[in-house]
């Protein structure tokens, strides 16, 4: 801002010292005519007189114009300066733009790890550690459970085969105790069997009795 306030200033001097260049240039001009017409009129001393204001007027414009010329390069160097000087502003705002924004990642990324380091990442770990291995627990009960079932069956239907042969065997046997009673009791008369009847019935009911626990 100061060094826009100082362009400014030495803009407005400029502009007031080509205005004065101006002005004394046309007054010198101007009496340079009228020393032509006061010399055409035959007044030599009228046309001396207004070539001395003439000469006075050149003089000064001569030094406007040097002072002229200075102040111009004194602005030309001042507009060239400004523009640099605002192309330097205007990099550095970027540059701290830049600055901020990495600081602000920079504070971001600090304190998430600060957030990571903080957290005990090992309770996380374990939590699903023991949940893996209630799952497979309860799966290997289930599978348990499936073979359990699945022996309980055999061994049921086992028993039901095996509880048949017995039945059939049993059945088979007293059907043979049966029919030798039978016959038994059938021969002709004069045939002595090897035992006594009552012996033999008492030895059937006796087999038939452990049969029938059996």
């Amino acid at each position: 801002m100061q060094l826009r306030q100082a362009v400014a200033k030495s803009i407005a001097q400029q502009k007031r010292t080509q205005q004065q260049y101006n002005q004394v240039q046309s007054q010198a001009n101007q009496w340079q005519s009228r020393a032509q017409l006061a010399l055409q009129k035959g007044d030599e001393n009228l046309a001396r007189e207004a070539l001395v204001r003439k000469k006075s007027q050149a003089e000064t414009a001569t030094t406007l114009k040097t002072q002229l010329d200075m102040q111009t390069q004194q602005v030309d160097t001042l507009k060239r300066s400004l523009v640099q000087l605002e192309s330097k502003i205007s990099e550095a705002k970027t540059k701290k733009n830049m600055l901020k924004a990495r600081a602000q990642a920079a504070k971001a990324q600090e304190q998430l790890q600060g957030t990571l380091s903080s957290m005990n990442t090992s309770s996380p770990m374990a939590a699903f550690e023991r949940m893996e291995e209630k799952v497979l627990e309860a799966e290997a009960r289930s599978q348990a459970a499936g073979e359990l079932v699945g022996s309980d069956l055999e061994s049921q239907f086992a028993m039901l085969e095996s509880g048949s042969d017995v039945d059939d065997e049993l059945a088979a046997m007293k059907a043979q105790l049966t029919g030798g009673s039978i016959e038994q009791k059938s021969l002709p008369e004069g045939q002595a069997s090897s035992a006594p009847p009552s012996e033999v019935d008492a030895e059937l009911e006796k087999l038939r009795s452990e049969l029938d626990n059996l």
